[in-house]
Order: C-alpha cells, then sequence, then structure tokens
C-alpha cells in the first residue's frame, strides 16, 4: 500500500505540473488582453514576441512585471539609458517618455519625433532570458568540467551521470560519423554549445511566464548565420571545387550550376533559421489558442477540454524541444562534414604522391 499510495501521489504531482505548464500562457493573460476587443491574433502573439519588459502574471488591477534597461544611442543626444517602467503611469498604461514611446503592447519602441534617429542596445526579454540561459550553462558544464579534471577516473554521478550520455550522443552519434573520425574534434565545442543552448531555451520556454528565445527569428538567424561563416571557412578545396566547378558537369552547363551552387550556400542556414523559429512559434501559438478557447466562448465546459489538449501539447512541446536541439546540430554537423570531406580524386592523388615521391628519389 505505501508503494501504490506514493506512486499515486506523484502521478498527481506530475499531473498537476504539465497542468500549470499547459495553462502558463492564462496566467499571463489574466486581465491583460480581451480578444473579443483587440482580437484573438494580437492577444496571442503578445505573449510569443519580445517585449522591453517582462510581465509573469496580472493578479485583479496589479502587474507583477521585471523592468528591463533600455540603452539608447542617438547623435544628438549621446548615450541614454533608463528603465522601461519610466513609460508606465500610475494606471499602468503606456506614455511618452524622454522623447521615446513604447508601442504594440511594450513590443516596439520609437522616438517622438519623426525622422529622428537612434541606436537600440537595449536589453529586452529575450536577452534577458539569454543570460539566464547561458549562466545556467555555464553553472552546469564549469562544474562537470571541474569534476573531470579532478578525478576523471571516477564514475559520473548526479548532474554528470544525466548530461555524460547526451555529450557522448553528441559525439559518437552526430560529429564522429557525420564529420569524419580525423576532423569531428574542432567542432564539438559548437555543436555542444548549439545543442544546449536550444534545448536549454526550449525548456525554460515552457515555464510559466517565460520568455520565447527559440521562436525569436532574430535569435535562429545569428545561429544559423554562425554555422554559415564556420562551414565556409572550413571549407577545402574539393569544397569549393564542387561548387566553382562541379566535376562530371560539361563546361557548358557550368553557368547554369555556378549560380545554383551559390544560391545553395544560403538556402541552408535559410532553412536552419525558419525550421528552429517556426517550430517553436507553432507550438506556442497552438497552447495559446487551445486556452483562448475559453476566454473567446466564455465558457466553464471548454476548461477541461483545453486544459487536456494543451496538456497533450506540453507533451509534445518537450519532445519538440528536444527534437529540434536535435536537428539544428545535426544539420549543422552535415554542413561541416561536407565542407571537410576529401573527396574521391583526393584520395586518389594522396594516394599517388607517396609513389611520385619514390619515383623522384629514385631518379
Amino acid at each position: 500500500m505505501g508503494k501504490a499510495s506514493n506512486r499515486t501521489i506523484t502521478a498527481v504531482l506530475f499531473t498537476f505540473l504539465l497542468t500549470i505548464l499547459s495553462t502558463s500562457p492564462t496566467w499571463a493573460a489574466d486581465g491583460e488582453a480581451d480578444p473579443e476587443t483587440e482580437g484573438s491574433t494580437e492577444f496571442i502573439f503578445h505573449h510569443v514576441k519580445d517585449a522591453y519588459e517582462w510581465h509573469f502574471i496580472t493578479i485583479g488591477h496589479t502587474h507583477v512585471t521585471l523592468p528591463l534597461p533600455l540603452i539608447l544611442y542617438s547623435p544628438d543626444r549621446g548615450l541614454e539609458v533608463f528603465m522601461s517602467s519610466k513609460f508606465l503611469d500610475e494606471d499602468h498604461n503606456y506614455a511618452p517618455y524622454n522623447g521615446y514611446m513604447l508601442t504594440d503592447d511594450g513590443g516596439h519602441l520609437e522616438a517622438v519625433d519623426e525622422g529622428r534617429t537612434f541606436y537600440d542596445f537595449s536589453i529586452t526579454k529575450n536577452v534577458f532570458a539569454m543570460f539566464i540561459s547561458v549562466a545556467v550553462m555555464l553553472i552546469i558544464f564549469l562544474s562537470i568540467a571541474k569534476r573531470y579534471k579532478s578525478d576523471p577516473r571516477t564514475p559520473p554521478k548526479g548532474l554528470q551521470s544525466l548530461l555524460e550520455p547526451i555529450i557522448l550522443f553528441v559525439r559518437d552519434d552526430i560529429a564522429r560519423p557525420l564529420i569524419g573520425e580525423k576532423k569531428y574534434k574542432r567542432f564539438m565545442p559548437y555543436l555542444l554549445t548549439v545543442f544546449f543552448f536550444i534545448l536549454i531555451n526550449n525548456l525554460l520556454g515552457l515555464l510559466p511566464g517565460a520568455a520565447n528565445v527559440t521562436g525569436n527569428i532574430a535569435v535562429t538567424f545569428v545561429l544559423a548565420f554562425i554555422t554559415f561563416l564556420i562551414t565556409q571557412f572550413n571549407g577545402n578545396k574539393g569544397y569549393w571545387k564542387h561548387i566553382v566547378a562541379t566535376p562530371g558537369v560539361p563546361w557548358w552547363l557550368l553557368p547554369i550550376m555556378i549560380p545554383i551552387e551559390i544560391v545553395g550556400l544560403f538556402t541552408k542556414p535559410f532553412s536552419l533559421m525558419v525550421r528552429l523559429f517556426a517550430n517553436i512559434t507553432a507550438g506556442h501559438i497552438i497552447i495559446l489558442s487551445l486556452i483562448g478557447l475559453v476566454f473567446i466562448f466564455k465558457s466553464v465546459a471548454l476548461g477541461p477540454v483545453s486544459v487536456i489538449f494543451g496538456t497533450i501539447m506540453t507533451f509534445l512541446e518537450l519532445l519538440v524541444a528536444f527534437l529540434q536541439a536535435y536537428v539544428f546540430t545535426l544539420l549543422s554537423a552535415i554542413y561541416f562534414g561536407g565542407a571537410v570531406e576529401e573527396h574521391d580524386h583526393e584520395h586518389e592523388h594522396d594516394e599517388k604522391m607517396p609513389e611520385m615521391q619514390q619515383d623522384s628519389a629514385m631518379v
């Protein structure tokens, strides 16, 4: 009976946690937006976009919000630093401040005077969330690295035993077979970093009131652009020869093939960027849509249905969190492997070189 009761309590607590996660968008939405007056589209996208403040929950007329610093530079004023709370009046409505104003529910900053130029280096919600994820990664991996250095022969335990299979998976099932035994080690720091960065931000994005970091196309663009740069700078002669002079292709087809190959260089990172952005954003939008049905139809009967389907979507989002980190890392490794691959004609050249050297020595 003791074991059975413990299992029952564990199952209830786990279900309760998933229910909290699946209904977390409602916490932020309570008292903040009315889908009938502002439109369901605005209601949904308000919670997946970036903002200059971090809103967690609204209790009655009290907004639990973390103000974030705005860092602006303009040629006429120089550097300006102030908090986003300066834009809020006593009724928690947005008002202009110091020649600037927040629009689009705090998601866009513009100057009051049209035509005035300024440069925005502010710490937005997504940027602040990335700082948190980076801090989590540093705490985790520095502690693991310290344990490995102190006694590498000790069997892993605790957090080390949890993450070591994932690290070995990235090394043995992604990097080593796709890049090659000789050259995979140089790419391991990046592959591990991008895998855990995407994974941690995907998981943190499922928490109540969390930021949608990997659902921001600017973030996915930077990640894809880094993969693009690493691929191009590590490309060998065979890689570039297949682009500018594809072996086996008649010379009269080269004017057609070369532009196609060049376009292909940019479509690969573009697909990386869009795939991660679309999958993560779509999951959040679906959960918000399911929860929003209760507010749209104002029916208590839809509550259990929304919670059930929201919980199912949370399970799927947990799977997607791991899957998208894996896919991004896998495709990056494929691109790196194609850039450093030694093609057949290069192998033949390398095999003939010792014979040529011997012949020249005999002569």
